[in-house]
């Protein structure tokens, strides 16, 4: 039985990345915890006191005002690492 020859070709090995660690920025996770409480209070506050000064002038709109708050916070949570 004849020999198998040996092999010509390298073995293919992927070139060396470094690979580095992406980090958040420090401001980010206070924020996005921040924006998810003011959202939830802003619409706890609104059914709770609908007459107050500031919060009664703007009726429904304030149900957009906290899920804004609450979206922004989630928007924010994609970017934390």
């Amino acid at each position: 039985m004849p020999k198998s020859k040996a092999r010509k070709k390298a073995v293919y090995t992927p070139p060396q990345m470094s690979k580095q660690v992406k980090v958040s920025p420090r401001w980010l996770a206070p924020v996005m915890v921040a924006s998810w409480i003011i959202g939830i209070l802003w619409i706890s506050v609104y059914y709770v006191a609908p007459n107050a000064p500031f919060i009664g002038t703007l009726e429904n709109w304030n149900l957009l005002i906290g899920f804004a708050f609450i979206i922004f916070g989630v928007v924010l949570s994609t970017r934390w690492r």
